[in-house]
């Protein structure tokens, strides 16, 4: 059998990991449309970890269709601070279409991200689940093993919510991975309709170590339709699974054929992140 090599890339020194706060409030996700792609057969059982949804009961899904690939990016000239922004640009998530129970809990979000806090609170009820989105690294470049510890537990089960409320906001959006950095340009983009909350979850099988499991419980991000003025370059890409429970699964070819959603980091009941 012949060895893949993963290429990592180094820490400048070892790393902290980040507080909850800094970590949630610069963590802006694009999502990109993908070719389908349907994965084996996979079923998960999966928990709620963040405290306002800890009374949501344990659902087991099956992994669908691969439908988007969520990448990190940087808002307007926003930079996050480090040691935050070490780990924010190696969080890519595949998104695979799942189903399930509806729960129809109502909420209200708080923007997170210092661009959008002084915007108003929403009140939303989330309802049937939609979408699993886990962990993956593109064309073998892994991040630094600080990170690694990181990143790889970091899963968010989205629902659909109602009502689809619009942001009307007009940004630009700026690559944060090294391996999109390259090839697709900074570009704007109008935030539209709300359309999904995504939670984080834990999969049956997944020891998450408590250091990490303090951060990323906390991690929620709402998702918007987005348009982009131009045609997006055309990427293809490999992806790996890195969490320790999807790690079987064999490498994917994707290939992103336009943006078209983003999504941001809130607060549910006034419940926000620690740090």
């Amino acid at each position: 059998m012949l060895a893949v090599a993963f290429l990592c890339v180094p820490p400048a020194a070892a790393l902290a990991l980040p507080t909850p706060k800094d970590l949630t409030a610069f963590l802006d996700l694009e999502c990109f449309k993908t070719n389908p792609y349907q994965p084996p057969a996979t079923t998960l059982t999966l928990r709620h970890i963040n405290p306002v949804l800890g009374n949501l009961p344990i659902e087991t899904v099956t992994l669908g269709q691969r439908e988007q690939l969520c990448v990190p990016v940087a808002k307007n000239n926003q930079a996050p601070p480090s040691p935050a922004l070490d780990f924010i640009r190696f969080i890519d998530l595949a998104c695979y279409k799942i189903s399930g129970t509806t729960v129809n809990t109502g909420l209200v979000l708080s923007h997170l991200n210092p661009l959008f806090q002084g915007l108003p609170r929403t009140q939303i009820s989330m309802n049937t689940p939609q979408q699993l989105c886990v962990p993956v690294i593109k064309n073998n470049v892994a991040p630094p093993a600080e990170v690694l510890s990181l990143v790889r537990h970091i899963d968010l089960k989205c629902y659909g919510i109602t009502p689809n409320n619009p942001l009307n906001q007009q940004v630009s959006l700026r690559q944060l991975n090294p391996v999109l950095t390259p090839v697709i340009p900074t570009h704007g983009a109008q935030v539209l309709y709300a359309r999904q909350l995504c939670v984080p979850v834990q999969k049956a099988g997944d020891d998450i170590p408590g250091e990490v499991f303090n951060i990323v419980r906390w991690i929620d991000l709402e998702k918007f339709d987005i348009v982009t003025p131009a045609a997006l370059p055309t990427v293809s890409l490999t992806l790996r699974h890195i969490n320790p429970v999807l790690a079987g699964l064999p490498v994917e070819q994707a290939t992103l054929s336009g943006a078209s959603q983003l999504a941001l980091p809130v607060a549910k009941n006034g419940n926000f992140p620690p740090g």
